[in-house]
């Protein structure tokens, strides 16, 4: 009775409001894959420069917004978002010091946009001043710092600027004292999926820059392939800068560069796409690049012990990964030999992010995972373990040289993001910790598992109040991503009080596909291995409503990205078992993703329709090829129009097409940002508005009466 209870009660909708959506028109358009018929009704949603697509798409936005206008309690709940996102909260980040001067990002809404300032490095708030404020550069709040680097002498700063969240930024370089722009504005130096990096000589006169082709030097089709190295001069013609290394790359090369200031030795960090597969090089002061790892020997990124030694990360025979030292002082040879074996605990890495592994004042700082959770582990040189802070957290951020010790960003899922300062005996939080108008005393996180399809046990973390009740009354909140090596670990987001104070649960899961428990947990859920991904999340979605956390009427489920993938799939295999989702710019047409110029870089992760075998898995489980005519939930997506990671034809042709497959009254929604991509770098109305929007949209689908919070 329970079970047949749960089922009715999913396609119970509060009252319905009529929806008149744009009228899309199919065409008969067909490819023929390995013997296959794959057909795409859709195909001319695709191109987003279309005037008929841009009319579709303004068409589906006022459908949408006059759906979400409408819903009740709206006003209300825009208050407690408002209220959480923009009162009192401050948060410190991306950290740099050079002796007794540091600076920080720093967010403060209602800023638009984050912006860099200098600090005192004891935190003494009279010590601050800001270096560069986007809104002085541009009033819309439309521009954003993709990064920074301050010079080694502290006089310049180097910034990557980008437009409206679409990730391609130019370089610009700052007079740290009167924030004047000095030299020549480097264009495309950051791109949506490669990045970009940089790093200063030691005489604060030059740098090596990462460098994207440039108009008339690659078709357009490969603007956002072909990185390069550079070398700049400052003061010099740009036409002077000087090549160093990449023309012989993969056209999906990844670089990052870090330089050996006292010796001028060169690291460079190169990875094919996003496949987790590394080459490193070498450059000596005379000039010359030797190659010094290739794919096969499994080294996962590198720094410098010393002028003459490399800390590696290897996963050769070592998923979870071990830690070795790299002998370059007579080159082209080099030897290696393990300095930290593999244990318990898995090695982080992360090409996108901080480094995740860094050497400072004779001491090795290394974080570490174990399934989700993280830890700071210390070591010496010679790779004997030293004394760690105790942190009371699960997560660990950015590591930065600090003094004679570390600043550590620490993470929780209860309270807001701090940073621990740590000596090498003593660790003191440190004034420049975020703040936040919103506590989670009276809630608590519980870590569970799941039993997926073949048996694998996946890890939910669930966050609720103390003393609610097992009875599946709760409406729940499950999100998920397993991609990359990504892993999901804990954080601090505080408009999920917004939905913990009406009564919901948070759940967090750690699928297959992310680097949780090694390289390992991440191959399990790649390329042909996808759809365990997939049934990770299925089983973790069945664990809590069996174990009566929720029920599936009041179970609804949230991803973006990779993480959007994820949500196509459920609401395409298990479109029964949950009644709302919110999927943010989500890849669905598996077939042709790989045609967009991020697309080719997701090839190593989720494989080519040109092999046999991966076609035949993408096709078995790409949402956009497996939306049968049926009853869906309620569905809210969510893009952006500048979207140069996941274009956002996926959204399209997604929507159209399960908007006439479904035979349910819920709604399916598309909402498109003018003027955001992939989600960095959004201004601060923007993204308030689009709280509002995914939790009115939820509250109502799950029928949460909502409750004035004062």
């Amino acid at each position: 009775m329970k079970f047949i209870a749960a089922l009715l009660a999913l396609f119970i909708c509060i009252p319905a409001l009529a929806i008149d959506y744009p009228d899309s028109r199919q065409e008969d358009v067909a490819d023929t894959l390995h013997g296959t018929e794959v057909r795409d009704p859709y195909r001319w949603l695709e191109d987003g420069s279309s005037g008929e697509v841009k009319a579709w798409s303004a068409a589906q936005n006022a459908v949408a917004r006059k759906f979400l206008d409408a819903l009740p309690n709206r006003e209300a709940i825009a208050r407690r978002v408002e209220a959480v996102m923009g009162g009192n909260t401050v948060s410190y980040y991306s950290a740099q010091r050079i002796g007794e001067r540091a600076w920080f990002m720093k967010y403060a809404p209602p800023k638009q946009q984050p912006f860099l300032v200098e600090v005192d490095p004891g935190g003494d708030p009279a010590g601050e001043r800001v270096v560069f404020d986007p809104l002085s550069f541009d009033e819309s709040g439309s521009t954003s710092v993709e990064w920074f680097r301050v010079a080694p002498d502290a006089n310049l700063v180097a910034i990557a600027l980008t437009v409206a969240g679409a990730e391609i930024a130019d370089l610009h370089i700052f007079d740290m004292a009167t924030g004047e722009r000095v030299d020549e504005v480097l264009p495309r130096v950051n791109g949506p999926t490669a990045g970009g990096d940089l790093s200063w000589d030691a005489d604060s006169k030059g740098f090596y820059y990462t460098r994207y082709p440039r108009d008339g030097e690659k078709p357009p089709a490969d603007q956002n392939f072909h990185q390069q190295l550079w070398h700049r001069a400052l003061g010099t013609p740009l036409a002077e800068d000087r090549y160093e290394i990449g023309s012989l790359f993969d056209r999906i090369a990844e670089i990052r560069v870090e330089q050996h200031l006292a010796s001028g030795k060169v690291l460079l960090n190169m990875q094919y796409g996003d496949s987790g597969r590394f080459q490193l090089y070498l450059r000596n002061p005379d000039g010359a690049w030797h190659r010094i790892a290739d794919y096969d020997d499994k080294l996962v990124q590198g720094t410098f012990l010393d002028k003459d030694h490399l800390l590696v990360l290897s996963r050769k025979d070592a998923p979870r990964g071990m830690f070795m030292r790299m002998d370059i002082s007579e080159l082209p040879g080099t030897h290696l030999s393990t300095l930290v074996a593999e244990g318990e605990h898995t090695l982080a890495s992360d090409f996108y992010g901080d480094p995740t592994f860094i050497v400072h004042a004779g001491k090795i700082y290394a974080k570490t995972l174990l399934g989700g959770p993280q830890e700071l582990h210390i070591y010496d040189l010679n790779g004997r373990p030293q004394s760690a802070p105790k942190m009371e957290v699960a997560g660990v951020g950015q590591i930065v040289p600090w003094g004679d010790g570390v600043l550590v960003r620490q993470y929780s899922y209860l309270a807001p993001n701090a940073w621990l300062q740590f000596d090498g005996t003593q660790s003191a939080r440190h004034p420049l910790s975020s703040t936040s108008p919103v506590d989670f005393n009276g809630f608590t996180v519980k870590r569970e598992y799941s039993t997926s399809l073949d048996g694998t046990r996946v890890p939910v973390n669930i966050i609720m109040a103390r003393g609610t009740k097992l009875d599946g009354s709760n409406p729940l909140l499950l999100t998920g991503y397993g991609g990359y090596g990504i892993s999901l670990s804990p954080g601090f987001v505080p408009t999920r009080k917004v939905w913990l104070e009406q009564g919901g649960i948070i759940a967090i899961a750690n699928l297959r596909g992310g680097g949780e428990y090694g390289e390992d947990w991440h191959r399990q859920g790649m390329l042909t291995r996808k759809q365990n991904v997939f049934d990770d999340f299925h089983s973790v979605m069945r664990h809590l409503v069996e174990a009566g956390y929720t029920s599936r009427g009041k179970l609804a489920i949230e991803g973006g990205s990779n993480g959007g993938l994820l949500m196509g799939a459920m609401i395409t295999q298990h479109p029964g078992d949950f009644r709302a989702t919110v999927s943010h710019v989500g890849i669905y047409d598996s077939i042709r993703v790989e045609l967009s110029p991020n697309g080719a870089f997701n090839i190593p992760e989720f494989g080519t329709v040109t092999n046999a075998e991966h076609f035949k898995a993408l096709l078995a489980y790409s949402p956009y090829h497996n939306a049968a005519k049926t009853a869906y939930p309620s569905v809210l997506f969510m893009t952006g129009e500048n979207d140069g990671r996941v274009d956002p034809m996926h959204s399209r042709k997604m929507t159209a097409l399960l908007q006439r497959q479904n035979t349910s009254e819920n709604p399916v929604l598309l909402r498109t940002s003018g003027s955001t991509g992939h989600g960095s770098g959004t201004p601060f109305s923007e993204a308030t508005a689009q709280q509002v929007d995914r939790l009115s949209f939820l509250f109502s689908q799950l029928g949460i009466s909502f409750k004035t919070v004062h």
